[in-house]
C-alpha cells in the first residue's frame, strides 16, 4: 500500500519530532542530541545487532567535544587514547614527514587527535540513547520508501519478517551512509572529486600492549603504499593500497592479508584479526542536503579518504550544527528557513576536510616509481632543512551562514571561529568551560553582561535558553565567585577575546561563535544582529529593547 504524508495521520503513536534513518555513530550521535533536549525521536536501523567491526579509527578534539555534549565524556578514555606521532617514511625507510606527538589538550579541551575502537565508542553512545526514555531505536526495520509534504514524512519500513510498518515523522534525517534512501528521496546525487583508490584493510586485536615507534607510520612506497596506525587500546590496523591489475575478490582473503602482514613483522602469534576486507575510499559531496522536511548528515552527504581521519569527525560537525537549529524550529523560536544556513555552512565547511584528505592522499597514493622518487626527493629535502609546512589543521571558521557580518556582508571579528574550550572554576567546581556553564548559547563576556546588555536583550537571550557568563581573572577565588561568573583559570578564554579584539563573544549551541564585540554598543548590536536573524528565518522577533 502507498500512503502519504497526510494518510499516516491515523497513527498518530507512531509519530516523532525526529526520524532518524541509520543508527551508525553520527545517528547515534544526533539522536542523543535531540532526545536530551526533550525531542521524541525514533531511529530506524537495519541490522538487528550494532555492526561489530572497527570503520574509523580515530576522531579530533572538536569531535570528543561533541561526543560529550552526547553524553559519553566518561567514556572516552576507556575506548580511546591519544593518537601520539605519526611519520611517513618513503620505500627505501628514509623519513618524509614526521608530526610530533598530539598535545594532551588542545583548542577543545581534548586531546586534537584519539585513536579509537568504535564499536566500543558506539556501545557507549547507545547505552546512553538507552537511558533516554523519548528515544526509541527499532532494529532490524530496513526503511525502504518516504512520503513527504509540507508537514511532515512518512517513513515505510520493512521488519526482517516482511512486516510492513508506517511512521510519521515531523523532520527525516538521513544519518544512512554514502546509498542513503533518504539522499534519493531527496533526489540528488554526489559531485564526484574524481579520487578513489581501493585499499585492503586488516584490524588485529593485539595480544598483548607492546609499544609501537611511531605509533603512526605510513610507507609511501609506490611498489605498495601502506599505512599502521592506532585503533584505539588493544587494537591496530594495517592498511594495504590494491594495485593495478590486483582485483578485489583476491585481496580480500585471510591468507593474502597475513602475507601482507608478515611483510609488516606481524603474525598470527600477535593478535587476532577481527576483520579483513577491501574499501574503495571516494571523495564526493551531495549536491543537495535538504528538501522540505527531509536532511542529510554525515556519509550520506559527504565521501572522503581515509588520510586526515576526518570523515566521522565531520558527521560530528554536520549533527552537532543541525541538532540546535532543528530543536529552535522545532520550539517554534525559529523557522524552518533556518536549517538552510545547515547546507549552507556544512557544504562549505566539509569542503576544507576532504580537500586536506584528498591532497595527503595524492602523495600518499603515488605508485609510479618517477613521481615518488621526485616527491621523495623534494619532501626529504624540506625535512632536513626544516622547512615542511605546517600541517593543515582541520579546525576552520565557518564562512557562511548563520554569523554576524557587516553591511557589505564580511565576517565581523571573530564570526564564525571556534570557540575554545578551556577550564574554569565556579565555587568547588573545576573543569572545561561546557561541564561548568552548560551547553547551548552562550553570552561569555569579561565585563557584567547585564550591565552590557539591559533587560530586553537579556530576557531574549535567556527565551533562547543562554548562558550569561561574566569571566574573571585567573586569580579569583572561584569559591567567593558572584553567582553567573566563573574563573578562567588558565586564562583560555581571555586570550581568545584579546585575539580578536573583543571583550565578550556569543557562542552558538555548536560552539561556534556568532560574533564578538568590544563595549556595551557592540555587544547590543551582537544580540540585535541574532534576533535579527532569527526574524529572517520566520520568527517574529519583538523588538530587544
Amino acid at each position: 500500500m502507498t500512503a502519504t504524508a497526510a494518510e499516516a495521520r491515523r497513527w498518530p503513536e507512531e509519530t516523532a519530532d525526529l526520524l532518524i534513518v541509520g543508527y551508525g555513530p553520527v545517528g547515534q550521535v544526533l539522536a542523543n542530541l535531540m532526545a536530551q533536549r526533550g525531542r521524541r525521536v525514533i531511529v530506524v536501523e537495519r541490522h538487528p545487532r550494532p555492526y561489530p567491526m572497527p570503520r574509523a579509527v580515530a576522531f579530533d578534539g572538536e569531535a570528543a567535544r561533541i561526543l560529550a555534549a552526547a553524553g559519553v565524556a566518561d567514556h572516552l578514555a576507556s575506548v580511546g587514547e591519544p593518537s601520539g606521532d605519526y611519520l611517513w617514511r618513503n620505500g627505501e625507510g628514509r623519513d618524509l614527514l614526521y608530526i610530533g606527538a598530539a598535545e594532551v589538550k588542545g583548542r577543545n579541551g581534548w586531546p586534537e587527535s584519539t585513536s579509537m575502537y568504535q564499536p566500543g565508542l558506539e556501545a557507549a553512545l547507545i547505552a546512553h540513547g538507552e537511558r533516554l526514555p523519548n528515544l526509541t531505536v527499532l532494529r532490524g526495520q530496513e526503511a525502504v520508501r518516504l512520503a513527504h509534504d509540507e508537514d511532515g514524512a512518512v517513513l515505510h519500513v520493512v521488519g526482517k519478517d516482511g512486516t510492513p510498518r508506517l511512521l510519521r515523522g515531523r523532520w527525516v534525517v538521513g544519518c544512512d551512509g554514502a546509498n542513503s534512501l533518504v539522499r534519493r528521496t531527496i533526489g540528488t546525487d554526489f559531485a564526484d572529486l574524481g579520487f578513489r583508490h581501493a585499499w585492503l584493510i586488516c584490524d588485529l586485536a593485539l595480544h598483548d600492549r607492546r609499544a609501537f615507534v611511531p605509533n603512526n607510520l605510513q610507507i609511501c612506497d609506490p611498489a605498495r603504499p601502506r599505512t599502521q596506525v592506532s585503533a584505539g587500546p588493544g587494537h591496530r590496523r594495517w592498511e594495504f593500497m590494491l594495485l593495478p591489475g590486483e582485483r578485489k575478490e583476491d585481496m580480500d582473503d585471510p591468507a593474502t592479508a597475513w602475507r601482507l602482514l608478515a611483510g609488516c613483522g606481524i603474525t598470527p602469534d600477535d593478535g587476532v584479526m577481527e576483520r579483513h576486507a577491501v574499501y574503495t575510499f571516494e571523495a564526493a559531496t551531495a549536491r543537495q542536503w535538504r528538501l522540505g522536511r527531509l536532511l542529510i548528515a554525515g556519509d550520506a552527504a559527504h565521501l572522503m579518504p581515509p588520510f586526515a581521519g576526518q570523515g566521522m569527525s565531520s558527521g560530528f560537525r554536520d549533527v552537532a550544527n543541525l541538532a540546535w537549529k532543528l530543536d529552535l524550529v522545532l520550539a517554534g523560536r525559529a523557522g524552518e528557513e533556518l536549517l538552510d544556513s545547515y547546507a549552507e555552512e556544512r557544504a562549505a565547511h566539509v569542503q576544507h576536510a576532504i580537500r586536506m584528505s584528498v591532497n595527503l592522499g595524492k602523495v600518499i597514493c603515488q605508485t609510479d616509481p618517477k613521481a615518488a622518487a621526485d616527491r621523495d626527493e623534494v619532501m626529504i629535502a624540506a625535512r632536513e632543512r626544516q622547512l615542511a609546512r605546517p600541517q593543515q589543521s582541520p579546525f576552520q571558521p565557518l564562512t557562511r551562514g548563520l554569523v554576524w557580518r557587516d553591511g557589505t556582508g564580511r565576517r565581523r571579528r571573530g564570526a564564525g571561529d571556534q570557540v575554545p574550550q578551556p577550564r574554569v572554576a565556579a565555587g568547588t567546581t573545576e573543569d572545561l568551560f561546557d561541564e561548568v556553564v552548560g551547553r547551548g548559547f552562550v553570552f561569555a563576556s569579561l565585563d557584567d553582561p547585564r550591565d552590557l546588555l539591559g533587560a530586553g536583550r537579556t530576557e531574549f537571550l535567556r527565551s533562547l535558553g543562554a548562558r550569561l557568563v561574566r569571566l574573571l581573572p585567573a586569580d579569583a577565588d572561584p569559591a567567593t565567585a558572584p553567582a553567573g561568573s566563573v574563573v578562567d583559570t588558565e586564562g583560555g578564554f581571555a586570550a581568545y577575546l584579546h585575539e580578536v579584539g573583543a571583550r565578550c563573544v556569543l557562542v552558538r549551541p555548536d560552539a561556534y561563535a556568532f560574533g564578538a564585540a568590544d563595549g556595551a554598543e557592540g555587544a547590543r548590536e551582537l544580540v540585535d544582529a541574532l534576533s535579527d536573524a532569527l526574524a529572517e528565518a520566520g520568527r517574529p522577533v519583538p523588538a530587544a529593547g
